[in-house]
């Protein structure tokens, strides 16, 4: 015993160095290599077992147990049959004797070692595991215990991990579903006993107005007075043993439900006491504000650290209920005979609800939430989520379910939520019923106001509170403590999200009720625009300028409210403006005019007096506010684009005066507001104003307008102030749109191109003047003297960016403008095109070239051409020589790969292009491809450049099918498939092997794009039907596919790799259970020969894709199982 004694001691003093602060990670490194290699050796486990029963150091009983976990998960199979006996007696004398005295975390890893056991051995070898604990639960003093090997059992026999086989898996869920009767019968006992036990000895309160909770609503919810009777029963206070051990039983529950199906298992008996457990998160006794209960993780039953009593153990209680409800509710399979149980459990928990939501002398709704646990709040949350998307068309025609009571009752529990994120979540509810309605009414058109009518009065209550807890008149206190600064990774702030959800609520509601949603929004609208446009009666004129005479901080303040609401109210008019258009254009015209019109007056008066200049008492808010306002308006008529382009058809051949005087009136609130003088957020808005007016309602008499002829001639004028760039690009769009676009509701004869043709000449001579004296290289020298270096790259950004969003915005349109288009452009393109090879060495410059290339391939090629077309795309192949593109992709991440990514969208565009034209630059694209793009980008593991060159690769193959496989249909038929002739078949096997090369590296999106390339291929093409690639290629990638799906490398993809393996198999069935099976498994190291003829065994020859697919992950689940098995036996082990 002594070197075992030593041992120890050596163990203690090793586990205290390792832990010390004052250890070097050099010495710590040596220790744990140490410790490695003693675990390795055979028979180590006695010495561990030795160190359990012997020390109190709890650094060695973690490595003792870590040493047992090992063995058992990695080495068991080769350990002697009496050692296995042996270690499956002592560990669970040793778990009996010791467990009062062990820390928790201990005690739980040595439970989790006991059931890993069992995971290997139950029922074969260790054939009492589960009977031992099923006879602890039983036991009143080893319940606890016996709980915690329950839960334990379920987290890794239910859903193991990989380490073991298909058949392991399916046989341990069998056994232990035969067990879950028994199980849940047990746990209910505990819960019912204790429950029982305690209610008895609670003092029943004598009944007072304001603790009765079984009201008329509770009556109509529950059907009888037995639930009400048995619900509203004092909750009874346990003591602290029972509160562990009913709190161990529900989280053993819980997990439990994560993967037992809805069955007659559960029973109503289990489900009432669950219920009464989910009532204590709704007690008020003790529970702190806003605590979260304690993590049950640390629960420690009989043994150290206790949790602190009282209100917060309550709660978790609660917490814990409300988890295993969720578990049950988050299953959609429901069984018919399980319904009525369903339907039982929605009646408990609006008991619940109503219990939340319930106003009395001592609380109100919201205090009430705020006093409970955060927690319970979130699982309660959670839960009327799940009924209301998973479970609410299952119950809603149910006639004992009452749900416009229920949504009575979710009305109050949203709008008295303690946190933000809370009336966020609850929101959300609301969304999925009004989807849910919205879906109902659409498909059942025929009693559309029966559905309607019955929610009507819930929707009209809903609209207006949400429209309440936007506006500060209301709200002050929240709406002030949202962040409208940090953005959040959608890019908005707090508040904005806010606002964007409730907008979003008050959208739906328009859908189906949408003249009584106007008329609740626009009053409210009115009263604020009243307050803003009598501001103009508080402007002074003095010496420094013009100021709004508000002084008083309490005006100020009210002020400010009131610009913030209004700015919300604007937001909700122009959400809405997708409820006017349409078929109901006619029914809700009325409506919109007076909305419009209103818009159209505010954005005037606010540019007239000009709001946004004005001096203020507190500049710091009030000017931002009017800014916002101003904004806002012009934003929200932007929304009504799509309203005015209708009412231009609609009344064009009529009186068209209103139409006239709507736009004219916008173009004078715009125009002056574009000057770079003007804050940028108000000329944005402005901008894009006049861009929806240009390019959506398109007036025929926009471009005579004073207002915007006072515009073009501000963006013709060279010595005129510049706008900031993004504003620049959008006027320049507006501007060329309005020339560009054909006029609605005329015919072609009528569209006066020429004049316009000339107009748009003009417009970009003017526009593009600096940069088309940039031609030739006298030219461009004598301009880089005088602007200086900086300067010209800045006529090159700001001119290519116009002309290709120009490009961009006709690229859809008819052939007419696109031609008008490219002729005003003409110049400009020569000069881009003579510039590239000067700039080559310049990637920010050549970016932005190739962007404006790029985009006059995609929306203007045949107006250019094709002689033209083929001198830019040679003069792209001549400049991107093996050096150019390898000194651009190799700055990573840079400039450089954007260019030479833009390059390859370009040649994408040239290789879709049907049609001859083209086709003589195929050879010398695929030669681009294959020889001096691919060999760069291959081995590096940077996504750089390949997802572009792969896509080029895929157009290449399938754009120009023939340009390898000649032949039409009707011939192969008649020649059969074997005689397929092929052309150009090298440069087809070198493209299909940079595809096959793709799927050994370890970028998850190129090979999931390659992966879909594949498959595009060969449903639209027959590839894997090919002979070429049948007979040299189809094996290789079945191979490197499943050795993909071996290695759990890029296991999210495991479906599309399991469905192309099956679409290549399936080519040949035959040659693949035949030839390549065998094969591969033969290839298979880490296994011997009786493994593999199991795993072909086990590899069932179905040929439909389910049970082929089932075969694959079969196949990749055990072949990596016996690798483990085998990798951790020792050395000379004999397996029979």
């Amino acid at each position: 015993m002594a070197s075992e004694e030593a041992s120890l001691r050596a163990l203690e003093s090793l586990m205290t160095e390792f832990f010390h602060s004052c250890t070097t990670n050099e010495r710590k490194r040596e220790i744990e290599e140490l410790l490695n290699n003693f675990a390795q050796q055979i028979g180590a486990w006695r010495y561990c077992l030795y160190f359990l029963s012997n020390t109190g150091n709890e650094y060695v009983m973690m490595y003792s147990l870590t040493v047992f976990e090992n063995l058992i998960n990695k080495m068991w199979m080769g350990v002697p049959s009496q050692d296995k006996m042996e270690i499956r007696s002592c560990l669970p004398k040793l778990l009996l004797s010791e467990h009062k005295a062990m820390p928790y975390f201990i005690r739980n890893k040595l439970c989790k070692v006991i059931v890993d056991i069992g995971r290997q051995d139950w029922p074969m070898f260790y054939h009492d595991f589960f009977t031992n604990t099923l006879q602890l639960i039983q036991s009143p003093a080893m319940a606890p215990l016996g709980l915690i090997l329950l839960k334990t059992t379920s987290e890794e026999l239910a859903c193991p991990r990989e380490d073991l086989s298909v058949a392991r898996k399916e046989e341990l869920r069998k056994l232990l579903l035969e067990q879950v009767p028994t199980v849940l019968s047990l746990i209910t006992g505990i819960l019912e006993t204790i429950w029982d036990k305690h209610s008895v000895t609670a003092a029943t309160p004598p009944p007072s107005p304001t603790s009765g909770e079984s009201g008329e609503l509770l009556s109509n919810l529950l059907q009888g007075p037995y639930y009400s009777k048995l619900l509203s029963q004092p909750i009874p206070v346990l003591d602290e043993e029972s509160q562990q051990l009913c709190t161990l039983a529900l989280d053993c529950l819980a997990h439990l439900f994560s993967w037992i199906p809805l069955s007659a298992s559960i029973t109503p008996s289990l489900l009432a006491t669950i219920f009464h457990f989910a009532r204590f998160g709704c007690d008020l006794r003790g529970g702190g504000k806003g605590k979260p209960a304690p993590c049950i993780t640390n629960t420690s039953v009989n043994g150290s650290t206790q949790l602190p009593g009282g209100g917060l153990d309550r709660a978790r209680l609660g917490v814990l209920a409300m988890t295993c409800v969720n578990e049950l509710m988050s299953k959609n399979c429901v069984p018919l005979d399980f319904e009525q149980y369903l339907l039982r459990m929605f009646q408990q928990t609006f008991f619940l609800l109503q219990k939340l939501t319930r106003e009395n002398n001592a609380h109100t709704v919201k205090s009430r939430l705020e006093a409970l646990d955060e927690s319970y709040v979130e699982k309660f949350t959670d839960f009327l989520r799940l009924f209301v998307s998973v479970h609410l068309r299952r119950i809603e025609s149910n006639a004992q379910f009452p749900v416009v009571e229920f949504l009575a009752l979710l009305f109050k529990y949203t709008f008295h939520q303690p946190t933000h994120e809370g009336y966020f979540s609850c929101l959300d509810i609301w969304t999925i019923f009004l989807d849910y309605l919205t879906t109902k009414i659409k498909s059942r058109l025929a009693d559309r106001d029966s559905v309607l009518n019955r929610y009507k009065d819930a929707l009209v209550l809903l609209l207006r509170e949400v429209l309440n807890r936007i506006q500060f008149r209301y709200n002050q206190a929240q709406l002030e403590e949202l962040d409208d600064e940090t953005l959040d990774d959608d890019q908005q702030t707090e508040w904005q999200r806010y606002l964007r959800q409730s907008l979003e609520v008050v959208a739906k509601v328009m859908e189906l009720l949408p003249s009584h949603a106007f008329s609740t929004l626009f009053p409210v609208l009115q009263d604020n625009l009243d307050v803003y446009l009598g501001l103009q009666q508080f402007i002074v004129t003095t010496g420094t300028g013009r100021r709004l005479n508000i002084t008083a901080e309490n005006d100020c303040r009210r002020l400010h409210c009131a610009l913030r609401d209004l700015s919300s109210l604007l937001q909700a008019v122009g959400r809405l403006a997708e409820y006017f258009i349409g078929d109901v254009f006619a029914a809700r015209f009325n409506d919109a005019l007076t909305v419009v019109e209103r818009l159209v007056e505010v954005t005037c008066y606010g540019s007239q007096i000009s709001l946004y200049d004005l001096e203020t008492a507190v500049p710091s808010v009030l000017k931002p506010d009017l800014i916002d306002v101003h904004a806002q308006s012009l934003a929200a008529l932007q929304a009504y684009s799509h309203w005015l382009a209708q009412f231009y058809s609609e009344v064009h051949r009529q009186n068209q005066t209103r139409f006239v005087t709507l736009i004219t009136s916008a173009m004078d609130a715009t125009a002056p507001l574009i000057s770079a003088k003007v804050p940028e957020k108000l000329l944005l808005s402005a901008c894009h104003l006049m861009v929806s007016i240009a390019t959506t309602v398109r007036p025929v008499f926009l471009v005579t307008v004073p207002a915007v002829q006072n515009v073009f001639n501000l963006i013709t004028d060279s010595s005129a102030r510049r706008l900031p760039p993004e504003a620049q690009v959008l006027v320049c769009r507006a501007l060329s749109n309005m020339l560009l676009l054909p006029w609605p509701n005329l015919p072609e004869s009528e569209q006066q191109w020429h004049t316009r043709s000339t107009n748009h000449g003009n417009l970009l001579a003017a526009l593009t003047r600096h940069y088309r004296q940039l031609r030739g290289s006298a030219n461009l020298q004598q301009q880089q003297r005088r602007l200086g270096p900086e300067d010209m790259k800045a006529v090159l950004h700001q001119t290519l960016r116009i002309l290709w969003d120009i490009v961009d915005s006709i690229s859809g349109e008819s052939t007419k403008a696109r031609q008008v288009c490219y002729q005003s452009l003409q110049e400009s393109v020569q000069v881009s095109l003579a510039l590239f090879p000067v700039f080559i060495h310049q990637p920010d410059v050549t970016d932005e070239m190739l962007t404006f290339f790029l985009t006059l391939f995609q929306g203007l090629r045949v107006q250019m051409g094709v002689p033209f077309t083929e001198q830019i795309i040679q003069t792209f192949l001549n400049m991107f020589t093996r050096e150019q593109l390898a000194e651009s992709i190799l700055q990573e991440g840079s400039a450089g790969c954007r260019v030479v990514e833009k390059f390859l969208k370009i040649l994408q565009v040239v290789v879709q292009e049907p049609g001859q034209a083209f086709k003589p630059f195929l050879p010398s694209i695929i030669s681009l491809c294959m020889e001096q793009v691919y060999p760069i980008v291959a081995e590096r593991s940077s996504p750089d450049v390949k997802a572009e060159l792969f896509e080029l690769l895929y157009q290449v193959l399938h754009h120009n099918w023939r340009y390898f496989f000649k032949s039409s249909v009707l011939a192969s038929v008649q020649r059969g498939v074997s005689e397929e002739p092929m052309e150009n078949e090298a440069q087809f096997i070198a493209t299909m092997q940079a595809f096959g090369q793709s799927f050994l590296q370890p970028d998850i999106h190129i090979f999931k794009q390659n992966l879909s390339y594949l498959e595009a291929l060969n449903s639209k093409h027959k590839l894997y039907h090919k002979k070429l690639f049948r007979t040299t290629m189809l094996f290789h990638f079945i191979n490197v596919l499943l050795q993909v799906l071996v290695h759990k490398s890029h296991d999210l993809l495991q479906d599309e790799i399991a469905l192309a393996v099956y679409n290549m198999a399936s080519v040949d069935f035959d040659s693949f259970y035949s030839a390549f099976l065998p094969e591969f498994l033969n290839s298979c190291q880490g296994v011997d020969a009786n493994q593999r003829t199991v795993l072909g065994r086990n590899f069932k020859m179905e040929r439909d894709l389910p049970s082929f697919t089932q075969s694959v992950h079969r196949l990749v689940n055990d072949l990596r199982y016996y690798r483990l098995c085998n990798g951790s036996l020792p050395p000379g082990t004999v397996k029979l």
